[in-house]
């Protein structure tokens, strides 16, 4: 064939190869909204320049041994370990995507002996040859071969170096993971933390009531051996005693498995939390200052996250996309090759070179190509939507734990002008009853309601506490 018609049909080949690379199926483009309200609250003036999760959290919670048992958490919860290994992970994929575009080098040595038929091609001509003179081809015919070969797909489309980008986007949004993780950590210890300073104090609350009920008690079978009241009251007294008693087991059982759900995720056995719960009544929430929605941009992880894996995706398209070009590959050797070992260092007749250039691409039959580009596309929309469904969320609970804060503020106030007014009436029915001008069945309901007033009281507070842990976290603090 003439060095003209191999031309020819060199050209012929890339103009093939270059139109079916042209040919790639469009698809339906999308961007994601990033528009965010100026303000959380329609007509509210927001300071950007305060913004309580940008906070470190061993600046925002104050005590000491909360503190103490987040750190704990950060050294041993399990769950966060596994994350840290998934990261490690993520950072591995990136080295083997770096090194998928870079020259592929190694070292080989091989022995082998062949025989050829007498009457091939190969045969017949080895039949006639002599190595040298007076010496024919040795049959069978070893062969030895040391050389070093390279291979290097030339990533003319960038579609190797974008995989690797995309490696690298989701080794951050791995990052990000865990430091939403961090975040849902420090707030799920510090709920359980809370609470377990309210289940003490209502333990607390129920055993002066036990107390203050059994003085009662001895007061209304004193005045039954007085003939002042009947064996009636004293039971219904007795039984109030009794049923109080009841309530701090169910408290208990509540503290023990509060502590356990610390414990666990402290990645610890059952045991003790260390806690100091006699101020629990006094702790005011502290004041919290939100900012401005646009910076649940940079605070939020999950929101960095889906901004990472939506990159991500994007280069996945750019991936997909590449396969409809045609790829060059190279590949070279050289060494020394012998069919005796003792002429391997006969230099340069037992040289040995190659180097081989290919041009590849899909012609006929893209479906599997066009299938992966599509579904590439289709991830990056679903990337798209849940961008912007991780923004809307971040937006609506920092909106709903501003408003959860100001409602749980003005119930607080009521509730405690409610527990003031049930501790009074309490005393007030306690002196009528001595003075025989009440009815002891008054004295057992202003008792019970002073209980429950109380008890909902220190409800209350912990869901304030509660609150001001849920928008740290809603504004994307305690990872940093």
């Amino acid at each position: 064939m003439s060095n003209k018609r191999i031309l020819t049909w060199v050209g012929i080949t890339i103009s093939a190869l270059a139109y079916t690379g042209c040919n790639a199926p469009s698809l339906v483009q999308r961007s994601p909204n990033k528009n965010l309200a100026a303000t959380y609250v329609d007509g509210q003036t927001a300071d950007s320049t305060a913004n309580a999760g940008k906070m470190r959290w061993k600046d925002y919670f104050t005590d000491p041994q909360l503190n103490a048992l987040i750190d704990t958490a950060f050294k041993n919860n399990q769950e966060l370990n596994i994350t840290l290994q998934e990261i490690e992970i993520s950072r591995q994929e990136i080295r083997a995507r770096k090194g998928e575009y870079l020259p592929f080098v190694g070292l080989r040595g091989g022995a082998g002996i062949e025989k050829a038929g007498r009457y091939t091609q190969v045969g017949s001509s080895e039949a006639t040859t002599e190595i040298k003179p007076g010496r024919e081809t040795p049959e069978p015919l070893p062969d030895f071969v040391v050389a070093a070969y390279a291979r290097w797909e030339v990533d003319i489309w960038h579609k190797l170096r974008n995989a690797k980008k995309a490696a690298v986007n989701r080794y951050l949004s791995s990052i990000e993971g865990k430091n939403f993780m961090m975040t849902n950590l420090v707030s799920e210890i510090a709920n359980s933390y809370y609470e377990l300073l309210a289940l003490d104090t209502q333990l607390n609350i129920v055993t002066q009531n036990i107390e203050i009920q059994t003085n009662a008690l001895r007061i209304v079978k004193m005045q039954k051996e007085a003939t002042r009241v009947t064996e009636l009251a004293v039971r219904r007294f007795e039984a109030q005693v009794l049923n109080t008693q009841n309530r701090q087991y169910a408290i208990r059982q509540r503290i023990v498995e509060t502590e356990n759900r610390i414990n666990f995720l402290l990645g610890r056995y059952p045991q003790p939390v260390l806690r100091s719960s006699t101020n629990f009544e006094s702790i005011v929430p502290a004041v919290i200052q939100a900012g401005i929605p646009s910076q649940l941009m940079e605070n939020r992880p999950d929101v960095r996250q889906a901004e990472q894996d939506l990159e991500a995706s994007k280069l996945d398209v750019l991936v997909a996309r590449a396969n409809f070009y045609p790829s060059l590959g190279l590949n070279a050797s050289v060494g020394l090759n012998a069919f005796n070992p003792i002429y391997l260092g006969n230099i340069p007749k037992s040289l040995m070179s190659t180097l081989i250039a290919d041009l590849a691409g899909p012609l006929i039959n893209k479906n599997a190509i066009q299938a992966t580009y599509k579904s590439a596309n289709a991830r990056q929309i679903q990337a798209i939507y849940n961008y912007e469904r991780t923004v809307l969320n971040a937006y609506i609970e920092v909106v709903n734990q501003l408003s959860n804060i100001n409602n749980l503020q003005q119930s607080y106030e009521t509730k405690t002008r409610e527990v003031a007014a049930l501790t009074e009436s309490t005393n007030i029915a306690n002196r009528l009853f001595t003075s025989a001008r009440a009815d002891y069945v008054e004295v057992l309901l202003t008792q019970r309601e002073a209980l429950e007033s109380r008890f909902d009281l220190i409800e209350t507070k912990m869901q304030q506490m509660n609150a001001t842990v849920n928008i740290y976290r809603a504004l994307g603090g305690g990872w940093n």
